[in-house]
């Protein structure tokens, strides 16, 4: 916060405070003062007693009071004396102080000015104007992680994210709900998925690590505009969500790697199901059995190469030849044939997605 808002108001309560008021900042030292030869004077130690007190601190004639909470307070307000009234005025100054901080920072701060822009609570015509108003960087590469934490903590997720990436200047943490958190992260310039990914699971192993928590974390492409951060971060939201219908099995998803994952997820479920109708003509999915599911999908895994596909089964080559004949002949699709494989492939992803049901945004 300005240094000079403070001083602005500490100016204005002088004449009605028949006492020496003022402002420290986070490193002790006085930022604002109604005696202005003292602004740059330090206070050593009043940090330290503010983070262990509930209440105002007295000390060397002056009494101190923190704005906002004492433990994480980055202001303290100081009133000359030690009686009552003291410790009155710097109540008051503390709350009067706290409040216009909020809203300042709620105008100004680039973090909020972040969180409208993702959202699209902000035209686009202004993004550039407030942008050069916040000597915010424009056109730097930067891509958004949508971070979603499983089950409940002691300690709250935006601190968690908070404390991974405290330069607020180039990393931006947002809460977008309670247990969502986006990290808006620059990047190196020519930046790809991989190296968004390699970001992704280092926060995943550190919060996993450090605080016992689960992540999943949804990647959107890496932008280099700042307008185009609304995007990344829809794309992170689409990530999550196929992710769970077509990779259950990653906590990590890239919205770039989704495939025809993507596709498919955009699709109506009315034209899905038809397709499955014309697909299966000769009998519904459902009538194949375990064995033959395994089957199809060890043989997908491998390649469509029979020999490997056995060897992982641990069954005999003509065993595998004799299962993919019985599918053919209930499906009318020769899993061995590339058409009729990707077909089959298709297939199996459109009925997952339609058992999934996945919220569309």
């Amino acid at each position: 916060m300005s240094n000079r808002l403070f001083q602005g108001v500490i100016h204005q309560m002088k004449d009605a405070v028949d006492r020496i008021i003022g402002v420290i900042d986070e490193n002790g030292v006085i930022i604002s003062c109604s005696e202005l030869v003292k602004i740059g004077e330090s206070k050593p130690g009043i940090r330290d007693e503010i983070a262990y007190a509930s209440e105002a601190v007295v000390s060397g004639g002056y009494t101190y009071k923190a704005i906002g909470n004492s433990a994480k307070a980055e202001n303290i307000v100081f009133v000359e004396g030690e009686d009552k009234m003291a410790e009155k005025l710097a109540t008051v100054l503390s709350v009067s102080l706290g409040n216009i901080k909020s809203l300042y920072d709620e105008k100004y701060d680039k973090a909020s000015f972040i969180k409208n822009v993702i959202l699209d609570n902000i035209l686009p015509s202004d993004i550039y104007i407030k942008s050069k108003e916040l000597h915010f960087a424009y056109d730097v590469e930067r891509v958004v992680f949508l971070i979603k934490f499983q089950g409940k903590s002691d300690i709250i997720p935006f601190d968690m994210v908070q404390n991974l990436y405290p330069d607020k200047n180039k990393d931006y943490v947002i809460s977008v709900g309670e247990q969502d958190i986006v990290l808006v992260k620059e990047m190196k310039p020519g930046s790809e998925a991989k190296d968004a990914e390699k970001i992704a699971k280092n926060i995943s192993d550190t919060l996993g690590a450090e605080f016992f928590a689960k992540v999943s974390i949804g990647i959107g492409t890496v932008v280099d505009n700042i307008k185009d951060l609304a995007r990344s971060y829809k794309e992170a939201q689409v990530a999550i969500e196929v992710g769970k219908v077509f990779d259950t099995d990653k906590n990590i998803v890239s919205y770039e790697n989704l495939g025809i994952g993507r596709l498919i997820y955009q699709l109506p479920t009315t034209l899905c199901e038809m397709f499955l109708q014309e697909v299966f003509k000769k009998g519904p999915m459902d009538s194949l059995d375990r064995e033959a599911l395994t089957t199809i999908q060890a043989f997908f895994e491998n390649n469509l190469n029979v020999s490997e596909t056995s060897r992982k089964l641990f069954v005999h080559r003509n065993t595998l030849v004799y299962r993919l004949e019985k599918i053919r002949k209930m499906t009318g699709l020769d899993l061995r044939e590339f058409e009729d494989a990707i077909t089959f492939k298709v297939a199996l992803m459109v009925k997952r997605y339609l058992t999934s049901k996945p919220v569309k945004f």
